[in-house]
């Protein structure tokens, strides 16, 4: 088999499959008609992100996402964090584990990125 084969025959799921194992089938579906001019950046993102970085060996998606869960808590970007705290509490982590790891943050990244990021988490939990 030459490198074009082994190419086209990749085993690995594609980027769109892994977001739906990490969203879950009814999150990881777009709900909305998609905006053509952003097109190229979702594409781009669900092949080099999802398939690419979030397919890799070494790590369970689960542990992915508690990754990316915090990098999101630390540099205050809540809007993708509610997405991806959701994503983690469908892979099987606990609140209570969540609100741990955020809480470890603290000390890294300061108290007031870290009580933002547990708002996020308290809505999701207790909100929905």
């Amino acid at each position: 088999m030459n490198n074009l084969q082994q190419a086209t025959s990749n085993p690995r799921p594609s980027g769109a499959s892994i977001r739906r194992r990490v969203f879950g089938e009814a999150n990881g579906q777009p709900t909305a008609q998609p905006d053509p001019f952003l097109a190229p950046f979702f594409e781009t993102a669900l092949d080099h992100v999802w398939g690419g970085v979030w397919n890799r060996p070494g790590l369970e998606l689960k542990y992915r996402s508690l990754v990316v869960v915090s990098v999101l808590a630390a540099t205050g970007h809540h809007e993708e964090l509610k997405t991806h705290l959701r994503g983690a509490l469908n892979l099987g982590w606990t609140p209570d584990e969540l609100r741990e790891a955020l809480l470890q943050i603290a000390a890294y990244v300061g108290f007031s990125a870290a009580h933002e990021a547990l708002d996020v988490l308290s809505a999701i939990v207790t909100r929905g």
